[in-house]
């Protein structure tokens, strides 16, 4: 049930988010933060840069659109003082092919097409690395690169590309690891399409609700996170994506 305890007068809180599916998903967050008495204006963005940069200079109260490693790696190039204060989603990232129905049907020196950004290379290569298609350093953490690859025994190349340009050349490659907005917007088939996928237990991935440090303890918070963790939130998130995505709260 959503707080009834928060009792300051209705404040209008700007919440970042991606442009798509995720405006309708707020919708109805912003209806269950006004049995708070908040009113949320939600800012749409197409640039995954832009929300924290818009977060740290105020112009935001809180934003919804990205997870750990893409936020710690935003903090060390730009020295942001943000902080998560709440789990929205699960979106796992996908191995995709059009040309092969199973890992198993992969050939020797396929080519996996990646994004070249710091914080999806590394999943998508720590993906791989979990299904058994090569090994990489365990000193590159979160962030590995094609260079941290130690094993490759079946001769894989990795081609690094934007990640809005993997999946449109999936037709290209052997395969592609997307990410699920991005699949989506290719036209990739997330079901039939698909030959791996990443699970959700002990995933650094999870995306949540964050907010400038100093904020992270504000009175509007706890009631705005407890809009987001509502069942009707939860039957929007499993309309939307039709079970491909995870809400990430118990």
């Amino acid at each position: 049930m959503l707080s009834s305890a928060y009792a300051a007068p209705a404040r209008v809180l700007k919440i970042g988010i991606m442009s798509g599916e995720d405006e309708d998903i707020w919708r109805i967050v912003a209806q269950n933060a006004a049995k708070s008495g908040l009113t949320l204006k939600v800012i749409p963005f197409s640039d995954y840069n832009a929300p924290n940069e818009a977060l740290t200079e105020h112009e935001l109260d809180a934003n919804a659109f990205q997870h750990r490693p893409f936020m710690e790696a935003q903090i060390k190039a730009h020295g942001y003082e943000i902080t998560p204060v709440g789990d929205t989603y699960f979106q796992p990232i996908g191995l995709y092919s059009h040309k092969w129905h199973a890992i198993a049907d992969l050939p020797k020196g396929a080519t996996i097409g990646v994004p070249n950004d710091p914080s999806n290379e590394g999943r998508a290569l720590r993906m791989l690395q979990t299904l058994g298609l090569i090994k990489v350093s365990a000193d590159a953490g979160l962030f590995p690169t094609a260079l941290d690859i130690t094993d490759n025994p079946r001769n894989i190349t990795v081609q690094e590309l934007d990640a809005g340009m993997v999946g449109r050349s999936l037709s290209d490659l052997d395969a592609a690891i997307v990410n699920t907005d991005w699949a989506r917007k290719a036209g990739i088939d997330l079901v039939k399409d698909r030959i791996g996928v990443e699970g959700l237990a002990n995933n650094p991935y999870v995306n949540f609700i964050a907010v400038n440090t100093q904020d992270a303890n504000a009175a509007w918070v706890k009631p705005l996170v407890e809009a987001f963790h509502q069942p009707n939130v939860h039957q929007s998130i499993d309309d939307l994506f039709h079970g491909t995505v995870s809400p990430a709260w118990s």
